[in-house]
């Protein structure tokens, strides 16, 4: 399967949420995080790192739940804006 490639609003998009969730974090560590979401670190870290710019939903439902953040925060802060 091909997958069509990003536009830089979606590539722009991943690095918020990467951002976001690395604020979050704070001191916790990666492994921490990722454990008690139920995903590895690598996951983790290529989101963090904007790698995986469009990680799944439940990936980012697990991490928000992790992270004591709100899924429509998350959506308001990384949502592209359409004018």
């Amino acid at each position: 399967m091909v997958r069509t490639p990003l536009t830089p609003e979606e590539r722009e998009r991943g690095e918020r949420l990467g951002r976001l969730l690395r604020e979050a974090r704070g001191g916790r560590s990666m492994t921490d995080v990722a454990a008690a979401a139920g995903i590895s670190a690598e996951t983790l870290r290529k989101i963090e790192t904007g790698r995986a710019p469009t990680p799944a939903f439940f990936t980012v439902a697990a991490l928000a739940r992790t992270l004591g953040l709100s899924m429509d925060d998350l959506v308001e802060q990384c949502a592209l804006l359409v004018v």
